[in-house]
């Protein structure tokens, strides 16, 4: 895994400005794509990923209240 370019679920946690237990929600609801790191198995998420998130959010606010974006990266 790149350095860098994946964060833990508690970095992301504190980027989206929301808990863990959220972001395994989200992920549970496939509303947020969480990878998994290879070596233990934890759910890790691309940086870029979550600052499209941000944007999104940023351009309308009201996404803040209901997360209903799919980031999906088919480029891999």
């Amino acid at each position: 895994m790149a350095e860098g370019k994946y964060l833990t679920i508690k970095q992301a946690a504190v980027m989206l400005g929301v808990s863990p237990l959220t972001l395994r929600n989200w992920d549970k609801k496939g509303q947020l794509v969480a990878y998994r790191h290879p070596v233990n198995n934890y759910r890790v998420y691309k940086r870029d990923e979550l600052n499209r998130l941000l944007e999104r959010i940023e351009e309308d606010p009201r996404k803040a209240k209901k997360l209903t974006i799919n980031l999906v990266d088919d480029s891999e």
